[in-house]
């Protein structure tokens, strides 16, 4: 049972190892993935006065 919880552990530790080097590493080989999405958002507003 001990060797499980070490193996479950090891794993978790090296799943968040993983995804720490994705965040930091990843915009530079996959950039398109990081890009926040850019379009012109044109919306009409309408302003009530009294």
């Amino acid at each position: 049972m001990l060797r499980l919880i070490k193996a479950l552990l090891f794993l978790f530790v090296l799943a968040g190892v993983g995804l720490i080097a994705f965040a930091y590493i990843g915009p530079i080989f996959f950039p398109a993935d990081f890009a926040a999405p850019s379009s012109e958002v044109t919306r009409p507003v309408t302003l009530e006065t009294n």
